[in-house]
Order: structure tokens, then sequence, then C-alpha cells
């Protein structure tokens, strides 16, 4: 091996003793309640397919008609010649279904934060925000530039202190997850409203997780506190909940339309594939005609963490249909995975650095595809294994 990357065994090596070394399984079926992962058929529940549609019927014909009538790959960014009809038309219902003036789609949900960012906030402005924020949110604030400023986690208090102790600066964001990803609690939006008014701050909120699954009809976090007008910017993603890839950003027309000038993602890497757009306008339509998926979700994540705590399992802090199961070590969560995957359960795993050390977790997704019988399952293989580790 050459010396150049000799120091990768070393690290690799390490991650591997402290139980941290992320082994990734296969699927070779398409997403649902049920997978066939390395050979094996087994019940899904670590995916983000909160409502079944990834291998929806609809969505399927919506792509492939998308196919025959315009093709695959746009061939371009958007600010050349990669938009098309059907991306303005998904942009022109993203923004009805979210009550908003105006949508920008991207690539995903990752490259929306990374495009929305450095294009509001740079050198001598300051960004307000909190300590879990997803990786995409981190990752923007650090390409913007500008002063980084941490508050604890959903902590409202402590964000005041934070604006109160910082001193002058040119422009300022508040940015928070809407739904965390990893504990599955909600932001606190109306607080974090009426300190952005008080001091007047930009708010921005990243609802990828609350995409299709809080508000009425799965409109989102702000349309869950009734919020609309007040919130600055919304993120999404169309990844999770409706199924398909890509990433928008929602509010005012004129902020839509800087970003089509400045949103590095959207001015140099092309837009997103024919028949992903057509997926999500699917979607979208699905979810305006029926709050059913919705409903579905939320009975099934009900019973399922009823379910877990009268097992006597911890599940965290969680108010959505994300449930971790918290175990502490990494090595113990990964041991869990892998016996719940020898039980027919597939639930991978968490360890740092995507949440911190001794918070290791089995993160369960529930969905709309899952059964009573599916849960059932679910909860029996949970209770076993958790016996035979010494957990409940």
């Amino acid at each position: 091996m050459s010396q150049k990357l000799a120091w990768i065994e070393t690290e690799l090596n390490a991650l591997r003793e402290q139980g941290l070394y992320n082994t990734i399984r296969a699927l070779n079926s398409p997403q649902g309640a049920w997978l066939e992962v390395d050979g094996r058929r087994v019940l899904n529940l670590c995916s983000n397919n909160y409502l079944g549609l990834a291998n929806h019927p609809r969505l399927r014909e919506a792509a492939k008609a998308a196919i025959d009538r315009m093709g695959i790959g746009p061939a371009a960014v958007r600010s050349i010649a990669g938009t098309t009809t059907l991306h303005l038309e998904l942009e022109n219902k993203l923004a009805a279904f979210k009550k908003v003036e105006a949508a920008l789609t991207f690539q995903s949900g990752f490259n929306a934060n990374i495009a929305v960012i450095p294009a509001l906030v740079g050198k001598g402005d300051v960004i307000f925000s909190d300590q879990l924020n997803h990786a995409s949110i981190i990752d923007g604030c650090r390409l913007s530039r500008a002063e980084i400023v941490a508050y604890e986690h959903n902590n409202v208090d402590d964000l005041r202190k934070k604006i109160a102790q910082t001193g002058e600066y040119g422009r300022r964001i508040i940015i928070s997850d809407g739904v965390f990803s990893m504990d599955g609690d909600i932001a606190p939006l109306p607080e974090l409203y009426e300190v952005a008014e008080e001091h007047d701050i930009l708010l921005m909120v990243d609802d990828a997780h609350g995409e299709g699954v809080l508000g009425n009809g799965g409109r989102g976090i702000v349309d869950h506190f009734g919020l609309h007008d007040k919130v600055d910017i919304e993120v999404g993603t169309m990844s999770k909940a409706f199924g398909v890839v890509g990433g928008m950003v929602a509010g005012k027309q004129i902020l839509i339309d800087w970003l089509k000038q400045r949103a590095r993602p959207f001015l140099f890497s092309s837009a997103m594939t024919l028949p992903d757009v057509a997926a999500c306008l699917e979607a979208v339509d699905m979810l305006a005609e029926s709050t059913e998926l919705v409903d579905r979700l939320w009975a099934n994540a009900e019973t399922f963490k009823q379910g877990m705590k009268q097992l006597g399992f911890d599940t965290g802090v969680t108010q959505t249909p994300i449930v971790p199961v918290m175990l502490g070590e990494a090595p113990l969560a990964q041991q869990f995975s892998r016996r719940l995957f020898e039980e027919g359960v597939f639930a991978m795993a968490i360890g740092f650095p995507t949440v911190p050390k001794g918070k290791a977790r089995i993160r369960v997704m529930n969905s709309a595809a899952h059964t009573p019988e599916d849960l059932e399952t679910a909860l029996a293989a949970f209770e076993r294994v958790g016996k035979s580790l010494g957990v409940i």
C-alpha cells in the first residue's frame, strides 16, 4: 500500500475497534415494508420512506410517462438549458402545497441547504444554529464563511442569551431543523419565530423530516404550527416522505428570484432528472388529494412507540414517527442491529459521529406501508433481542 494512504488503514482499524465502522448492506428489492437485503427477506425499519411512496404504482407510471415524453437527463444546469416545463410545474405545485409565494427545486435536500445559506449570509454576517442541526446545514454554514454561533438544542432561552452576547454583524439568520432526524423531536418554531421577530433576524427551518409527516396532509412544520408567512425560508426534501429524490426551498418570490441568481448548486450542477421530477409531481398530487397515508403513518408510529415503552425500552424524546431505541455504547448498538437482522428485522445502528458518543441507538423509522402484523413482528423481535442482550 502507498505510504501516502497508510494513515487511512490506521483510522479504519480504530473505527472497527471502537465499534464505529459502518458496514453498508445492499438491497435487492424495491423500497417497502419488507426488503431483500444481502439475500434475506427482512422487515424494513430504517428507510425514510414514511408514506410508502418510493415504489408506489402511481409514481412509477408518472416517471415512465415522463421518460416517454421528455427523456431522462436534463443535460444542462437550470440556468442554461436544464429548466423544463416539468420543473416549473413541480415548483408551482410545491408552492401551492406549502402555501408560499414560490419554490425552487434542487438535486437533493443537502444541495438545497448548501445553496440557500451561502446565498443569504457571508463574511461579516452571523448564523445562530441549533447544536443538533443536520450535517447539510452545518456544511452550508461553513461554506458561507459567516460567523457560526451554536445554541443549545431546542433551547430558546440559550438562543436569546447567545444573541445578546453576540456583537455587531451585518445580516443575521436563525437556522433549525424542523424535526430532528436522530431523536424525532420537533423544533419550538413558534418561540423561534418570536425571537426572530424581536431582533429582526431571518428565520430558516429545514423540514426534511416534516414534509409529508407534520401539518395538514403532510404540509410540514410551518403548517403544523400555523406560521404561514412568518417563517422566511423553508427547506425540504423529496427523498423521504415523497419517496423520490430532490430538495426544495420555499418562501417569498424575492427569495426564489435571488437564489436563481446566486445559489451555486442551481447554477453549477445539472437539474433534477425528468422521471424524478414527474414522480415528485405525482407525490404532491397524492398528498393534496388525501390525508390517508399521513394518518396511517401516525397511527402506526403510536402503536410501535407504545409497544416499545411497554417492553421497557428507552425511546428518548421523540414526538414523531422517528423512534430512537437508546442503547448507549456503539458496540452494543451494532450487536443489537446484527441480532435483529438474524431475527429478520432490518434496523441499523447509529453511532458517533452521527450522534454524540455514549448515545448510540437503533433508529426505527415507521411508515404507512407497515401493517399491524408487521408491527407485531417488529415488537416481538425487539423483545427477544432486548432480553437476550440484557437491555430490558
